[in-house]
């Protein structure tokens, strides 16, 4: 702000001074103009008596000049030497003033000067203002009296050029306060705009501060309108954006510690009974191994999954894509559950309609698939039945998964694909899960540019719909 106002004042400054210099060369071209027009009036009239030697006829015209032209008028023979002055006090002196001097030697026909009274000292109009306060000055103006194209005197009018002065020193004056009093002005009125427009700019400054500090909940308060504005609203956003990472990275650290502690806790147990028994029954022993394998296959899988939603998570998760059948995939999933179905006395029915070829991740849509068909199974009670269709719709495939299960309640829908989220958690560590299937089945369906959605109705079981494009390659 100190910079920009420097160099507005400077500007300003230049710009002053420009102007009253502008304003003083036309004063004195006015000034000269005149006293020119009428020196060389009487010049012209001062010839004949000048080349007679009639020192009565010069001493009239100079009065006459003098009156006329409101100064002092001095008639010069062309040696230098004054013949008449209208003052009556430089007779007979020969004066070396440039005036004069430009005319008698130089050959010019009229000239003009500023001079000091006091001491006869000539100076440029471009510093005059500079000494007008400190002397008393006066504008020499000459013409040549010339007879048959030769200069035989001079004509010099000295004048007083102290009311021309008084105005431009006057203007100086009234131009050097309008400085002081605009300049005042601007940095008054600059420092409370740029209080104005900086103090968001702060504020939010202050909040990054906060938020660099681990403070995710701080927000930068939204004033005015524009840039601003749109920034403040752009990095509350971001705000709730990171503060929800935050969160959700903080439930899923939790909910991976504990559900990867279980196993290891029921594990310890098994293990410390097997060390301190020795003499367990060896059918109990037996028992308590199988156990102990298959929380080891509960954490291997917990593992697997979690590694699964990392990559996906990181973008490092590559699609190997290759011409399928997404029909096939569904087949061949409902040959694998059949056993477990059958043993529950549940019923598998398909209805594909399409075979729906495309071109994708045969593997992760295998995961796909099992996952949401083995979750209806799971989550089915015995002689309930589980419903897959499979259709095309313009240029994609629609994977609808239904059961006759539970339901779930309206409020646990928003959740159901966080990650270790289960509607009943009892049930879901009974039945094996580790609650990152559904997870690993949305980032998989996004990895194909596809969706993933569920509905459902307590009591009234469960639809989970999947669209995946078929010329997306």
């Amino acid at each position: 702000m100190l910079a920009f106002f420097f160099i507005i004042g400077l500007s300003f400054l230049l710009m002053a001074s420009t102007l009253i210099n502008m304003l003083g060369d036309y004063l004195f071209d006015v000034r000269i103009q005149g006293d020119r027009a009428g020196l060389e009036k009487w010049a012209v009239q001062a010839v004949d008596d000048l080349s007679r030697g009639s020192a009565s006829g010069i001493d009239a015209v100079v009065r006459k000049a003098g009156a006329e032209l409101g100064g002092r008028v001095l008639l010069l023979d062309k040696d230098g030497k004054v013949q008449s002055d209208s003052y009556q006090t430089a007779m007979g002196q020969r004066l070396h003033y440039p005036e004069v001097t430009s005319i008698l030697i130089s050959g010019q026909t009229a000239d003009y000067g500023v001079h000091s009274l006091t001491s006869g000292e000539a100076v440029s109009r471009l510093n005059l203002l500079s000494f007008a306060s400190r002397d008393e000055w006066a504008s020499y103006s000459s013409a040549g009296i010339v007879e048959s194209s030769h200069v035989i005197g001079v004509l010099l009018l000295i004048s007083s050029v102290k009311e021309m002065m008084n105005s431009l020193l006057l203007l100086q004056n009234n131009m050097v306060l309008l400085f002081v009093g605009v300049a005042l002005a601007a940095v008054i009125a600059g420092m409370v705009f740029s209080r104005v427009l900086t103090q968001p700019i702060s504020d939010m400054t202050r909040v990054i501060k906060s938020m660099s500090k681990g403070d995710l909940g701080v927000r930068a308060q939204v004033k005015g309108s524009g840039e601003i504005r749109q920034l403040a609203l752009a990095f509350n956003s971001m705000s709730d954006q990171l503060e929800s990472l935050n969160q959700t990275r903080n439930q899923f650290v939790s909910n991976a510690s504990h559900e990867l502690k279980t196993p290891l806790a029921t594990m310890k147990i098994m293990i410390e009974s097997l060390i301190y028994q020795p003499d367990l029954d060896p059918e109990l022993r037996t028992e308590f191994l199988s156990d102990v394998n298959q929380e080891i296959n509960r954490l291997s899988s917990i593992v697997s999954d979690l590694l699964t939603l990392v990559h996906a998570d990181s973008r490092t998760t590559r699609l190997n894509r290759e011409r399928m059948s997404l029909a096939e995939v569904v087949k061949d999933t409902q040959h694998r559950l059949a056993p477990i179905a059958e043993q529950n006395g549940q019923e598998i029915t398909l209805n594909l309609t399409d075979s729906c070829d495309m071109y994708a991740d045969k593997a992760k849509l295998q995961q796909v698939v099992y996952n949401l068909m083995e979750n209806a199974v799971k989550y089915t009670p015995q002689n309930g039945w589980v419903k897959v269709s499979l259709t095309r719709i313009g240029r994609d495939a629609i994977l609808t998964v239904s059961d006759s299960g539970a339901g779930i309640p309206k409020e646990n829908l928003p959740h159901v694909f966080d990650r270790f989220y289960r509607v009943d958690k009892a049930r879901g560590r009974e039945s094996g899960g580790t609650g990152l299937g559904l997870s690993i089945v949305q980032q998989y369906v996004n990895l194909h540019g596809g969706n993933v959605s569920v509905a459902s109705e307590e009591g009234q079981g469960a639809v989970f719909t999947v669209e995946l494009p078929l010329n997306k390659g």
